[in-house]
């Protein structure tokens, strides 16, 4: 830049700061305080813009910032830890904020954009959302380990007291096994209503009654809890990740596509 305008940008910025810059004596023309002041900070600044630019493009492209996932209770059984690990490997930078809900809570907090993902059992049914299947497990009976059958059938429990869960909103999963009961010839009898799994799960470990649960549960032994396959109506439950229409992310794409990675590796080794 020429002397001229150059003069003229100082000139007007010393207005601006309301100091002089510079001492122009006739021998040499150096920084006044103020003016040291200002270099020291500007090197401040600039640095701060520059990484303040690569951290805002960062989270534009999903490596950084914040991901909020809920889940139901028993998700964090099965599939939906790899997909966490997964997800975390190929983005450290990402801010992971989990929390278990029941289907109802997830769908309202889906919707108010309170979370970014949401993690149902068997899925979200709302036009505003959107649902990827994760897996179809089949249903196993939860009953205390001093059961020592081994050929069990559902209609042999009919008087047995279940144990169902969540205790609300209904209708629930609660009401997804009372129906499974009711394809067998009945309808469980002054059931006792857990608020969540690790609660059901709890009752029946000392006796309170059995449960039916999702296969993918039986990898975590619980002491005082045998996971029995049975003889009789079994539909299966499923898991899926739900998320918004109109909120599909650079972070959502990318644990989608960890999802998607992790299942076909699942699918693969079954079918092995």
């Amino acid at each position: 830049m020429a002397q001229p305008p150059l003069s003229r940008q100082i000139a007007q910025l010393e207005i601006q700061l309301g100091a002089e810059l510079f001492d122009r004596s006739r021998s040499q023309i150096r920084l006044t305080q103020a003016g040291e002041l200002l270099l020291e900070r500007t090197h401040s600044i600039l640095e701060l813009v520059e990484q303040t630019a690569e951290e805002v493009k960062q989270i534009g492209e999903g490596g950084a910032g914040r991901l909020r996932i809920a889940f139901v209770g028993t998700a964090t059984f099965g599939l939906l830890p790899k997909i966490l690990r997964a997800y975390r490997a190929t983005n450290p930078n990402v801010v992971l904020a989990l929390s278990a809900m029941n289907n109802a809570e997830l769908k309202s907090a889906l919707i108010q954009k309170k979370i970014d993902i949401a993690i149902a059992r068997p899925k979200l049914d709302d036009p505003e959302l959107k649902t990827e299947p994760v897996v179809q497990e089949k249903l196993l009976l939860a009953v205390p380990d001093t059961y020592k059958r081994t050929h069990l059938r559902l209609s042999d429990f009919q008087k047995e007291t279940f144990v169902l869960y969540p205790r609300y909103p209904r209708p629930s999963f609660a009401d997804f096994v009372i129906d499974v009961c009711k394809n067998e010839g009945f309808t469980p009898q002054d059931p006792i209503l857990a608020q969540d799994y690790q609660t059901a799960i709890s009752l029946v470990s000392i006796g309170v009654g059995v449960s039916l649960v999702p296969e993918s549960v039986a990898e975590s032994q619980r002491i005082g809890v045998n996971f029995c396959y049975y003889d009789g109506y079994n539909p299966g439950t499923a898991l899926s990740i739900n998320y918004r229409r109109d909120s599909c992310g650079p972070h959502i794409t990318k644990f989608l596509e960890a999802s998607r990675r992790i299942i076909k590796i699942s699918e693969g080794a079954i079918k092995k």
